[in-house]
């Protein structure tokens, strides 16, 4: 799947529209994974998804090559949704009008997540610290190697496996303690 990335980039980065919709159906998938795991609310996911390719289509010109395209693409994934959220006030202004919006039904992923009895994985992954959620999200819904991820994350690989570790051991001890079965 990464064969091509590179050339699809250089390709974004000239004004080919075609090569960041090639780009974004290679992606899109993981990045909207990793931000609806970031943000919790699908449609907050799919804006903020938008506004990383958005942002890609914008900076395409400034990747250097030193790290995979991949990689690239998650960190402006990860610098969006922080952009967003910190600035997320939680509440619609009052007497604004509501566009018309995506079906907030469940996903695929929320259907099966529900179906493998995974609520209450999701929720003691809720309860982690920040940094926690972040590794547990791109290692396990991104599916990132774990030099990726800290590439991502601008911190040491062993810092990933430290902080896969306790958020691991975190979960564990939540679902202990909740008696639910493995």
């Amino acid at each position: 799947m990464a064969d091509g990335d590179d050339e699809l980039l250089r390709a974004v980065a000239t004004g080919d529209a075609s090569a960041l919709a090639r780009l974004y159906e290679r992606h899109a998938g993981s990045l909207f994974g990793y931000l609806h795991r970031l943000a919790g609310d699908r449609m907050i996911a799919e804006e903020i998804l938008q506004d990383t390719m958005l942002a890609v289509w914008r900076s395409a010109g400034a990747f250097e090559g030193r790290a995979k395209v991949t990689t690239w693409l998650f960190g402006v994934a990860r610098r969006q949704a922080h952009n967003r959220l910190r600035g997320r006030s939680g509440a619609e202004p009052a007497g604004a009008e509501l566009p018309d919006r995506p079906d907030q039904g469940a996903g695929p992923e929320e259907l099966a997540i529900a179906a493998a009895g995974g609520t209450p994985v999701a929720a003691a992954i809720d309860r982690l610290p920040e940094h926690h959620r972040d590794v547990i999200a791109l290692v396990f819904v991104a599916g990132l190697p774990l030099a990726e991820v800290a590439e991502v994350l601008g911190i040491p690989v062993g810092t990933v496996k430290s902080r896969l570790y306790h958020a691991r051991a975190a979960v564990a001890a939540a679902l202990t303690a909740q008696e639910v079965l493995e």
